[in-house]
């Protein structure tokens, strides 16, 4: 078993955020499987008090709480946490930001093994200036050059590091915990109807596309609003800023006296199970993402997704040969192709349900938690057990051989 460092996160537990999520759920299980597991917390998201969760161990440590330092100081310190205080065995970065100094615990304990994980090509966020973009970017490299394993949860991600760096990377995807209650109160709260709806869960963010879908469904009211099927309507958008104030005001104004569109902020348990399971359709139209766990957890719930057309999209709704497509797309930023599609959906809702289906016993048999904790498991047996072994039976031994 091995003591694990975690750092690149805001920490566990916190409300929103793939990354985040990705991180509680992998932490817990390997902490129930036996291993020693810290997982370094910020202020602004996880209350100091906070010691454990779960099984886990917290570690709260300051950071510089501005847009473009908050994460790298907090890797920073933790990185020197992890290496002279906790003396891990493993430290992994989540993101490829928090990869930009991957190369660190190499210099101050050759002994501890560095695992990173590409979760997004966050260098292809519009939130970033052009410098922290060209930061990110080197992040990625970094983690590809540095890390003893490098991980990605994308095929796409998987492609562009073998691409772009000559690295064979790992691919590892997100994965999600089926549902099971979802009898909250958040319906009657917000005046919803179950299958009367339509859903995002997201980050309030320009990239996630949000903008887009508002435009898309104000369409469809002012076209065919006094239509039974289309009268009742609602589009519900669930999540918070990210140092996106301004893009929050700018959809407000978008939406500025209207009952049919409303923003919950963020939701948990079970008011967002209750959320998921009764939308009439998941709409996803972000302009960049890595392996959308939104996607996922609204698969679960046996919803049909509406998701832009970039690829990390369609790896996940592309199915297999055996089941075909599980979802739906559109044009990446063609809001007259969303609002087409959105129509056609809302008028056949036995193909909604349907596909809904075949996406929820997709999702169960690919993208379930266990496997991706075993799988994680494997890569941290290699790294400290086989490269030690190998350095061992020195340079010109073939690590094929000693798997």
């Amino acid at each position: 078993m091995f003591k694990i460092a975690f750092i690149g996160q805001k920490g566990i537990p916190v409300p929103q955020g793939g990354v985040e999520r990705h991180v509680e759920e992998l932490s817990i299980r390997l902490a129930r499987d036996g291993h020693q597991v810290f997982v370094y917390t910020r202020p602004r998201f996880v209350p100091k008090e906070y010691k454990k969760y779960e099984q886990v161990n917290l570690i709260n440590l300051p950071s510089l709480s501005t847009k473009n330092l908050d994460a790298i100081s907090h890797t920073f310190i933790s990185t020197l946490h992890a290496v002279f205080k906790l003396n891990a065995d493993i430290i992994h970065y989540h993101g490829v930001g928090p990869s930009l100094l991957s190369w660190l615990p190499k210099i101050l304990n050759k002994k501890i093994k560095v695992v990173s994980t590409i979760h997004s090509a966050d260098w292809e966020h519009q939130k970033w200036s052009l410098f922290a973009r060209l930061m990110l970017k080197l992040g990625c490299k970094f983690a590809c050059q540095f890390a003893d394993e490098t991980i990605a949860v994308s095929r796409e991600l998987q492609k562009y590091c073998l691409a772009k760096y000559k690295k064979d990377v790992a691919y590892i995807p997100n994965g999600v915990s089926l549902p099971t209650k979802d009898k909250g109160k958040i319906l009657t709260n917000f005046k919803l109807q179950p299958n009367k709806y339509l859903l995002i869960v997201t980050r309030l963010i320009k990239h996630k596309g949000i903008h887009y879908l508002i435009e898309a469904f104000k369409n469809i009211k002012e076209k065919y609003g006094n239509d039974e099927r289309f009268k009742d309507l609602k589009l519900v958008i669930v999540g918070s800023t990210a140092f996106t104030e301004k893009y929050q005001q700018y959809l407000l104004r978008l939406t500025k006296n209207r009952t049919d569109i409303i923003f919950t902020g963020v939701q948990t348990g079970v008011n967002l199970n209750t959320l998921f399971k009764n939308a009439y359709l998941y709409v996803q139209p972000s302009e960049s993402e890595g392996l959308s766990i939104s996607i996922l957890e609204a698969m679960s719930c046996g919803k049909a997704v509406l998701v832009s057309d970039i690829k990390e999209n369609l790896e996940l709704i592309s199915g297999n040969s055996q089941t075909g497509a599980i979802g739906f797309d559109f044009q990446n930023k063609n809001i007259r192709d969303l609002t087409h599609k959105i129509e056609l959906l809302i008028r056949h809702p036995s193909i909604v349900r349907k596909v809904g289906l075949k996406a929820k016993a997709y999702v169960k048999l690919y993208y379930n938690w266990e496997e991706i904790v075993d799988r994680t498991e494997k890569i941290y047996k290699n790294v400290v057990l086989v490269k030690d072994k190998v350095k061992k039976l020195g340079p010109g031994f073939n690590l094929a051989l000693a798997r």
